[in-house]
């Protein structure tokens, strides 16, 4: 098995098996703790988790719950998986309730209405193209992209077989207002924390 480390903090690992590679995503967090672990492009990539990060994602989680209906949860870090070559970990994503509450450890990518990622220094591709065009090639109707670095909401819709035909971006400035498969939902950007160092 191959493994290096690239200089923007980020790791792949190739496995010339990529049907193994779901059941190793667990033990490959438990071996590097503070990285979360995906598959792209028939790679495991481990991205370094940051206080940003997570405070970025507690603050949309506590906006957003309260503005979806009954029908509909908020999942986080959940394994997506979209084929052997991609399984990805939403750092948000809005499903069917029910469906949240069987409490599994993967769900289908079918079952998603609105995935936010938030942006790291080491996931700018992957958030911008990789999951922009996976994302909207299985029809995930609304995609938004968080990023502390610029200080910017970006929001996707009208999924296509390459990407999003629809992007607004908007700065952090105030009240973003999206307006989703599930309804309008609106984010208070200026609550969001800029990354000084960016």
């Amino acid at each position: 098995m191959a493994y290096h480390r690239e200089q923007d903090g980020e790791a792949d690992v190739t496995v010339p098996e990529t049907g193994r590679l779901r059941s190793r995503l667990s033990r490959f967090e438990d071996m590097f703790p503070g990285f979360r672990a995906e598959i792209v492009e028939g790679n495991i990539v481990l991205g370094p988790l940051r206080p940003f990060h997570n405070r970025t994602i507690m603050k949309v989680w506590a906006q957003l719950e309260p503005q979806l209906g009954a029908e509909w949860s908020i999942m986080s870090d959940v394994a997506v998986p979209f084929s052997e070559d991609f399984e990805f970990c939403p750092d948000l994503a809005v499903i069917p309730a029910k469906e949240e509450a069987r409490n599994l450890t993967s769900y289908p990518a079918d079952l998603v209405e609105l995935a936010i990622e938030v942006v790291s220094p080491s996931s700018v591709r992957n958030d911008y193209e990789v999951k922009h065009r996976q994302y909207a090639a299985r029809g995930i109707p609304n995609y938004l992209i968080i990023d502390p670095n610029k200080g910017e909401l970006v929001t996707c819709w009208n999924p296509g077989p390459t990407g999003y035909r629809g992007r607004d971006t908007f700065p952090y400035a105030g009240i973003v207002t999206v307006k989703t498969s599930i309804g309008t939902l609106t984010v208070d950007t200026s609550a969001l924390p800029v990354d000084p160092g960016a």
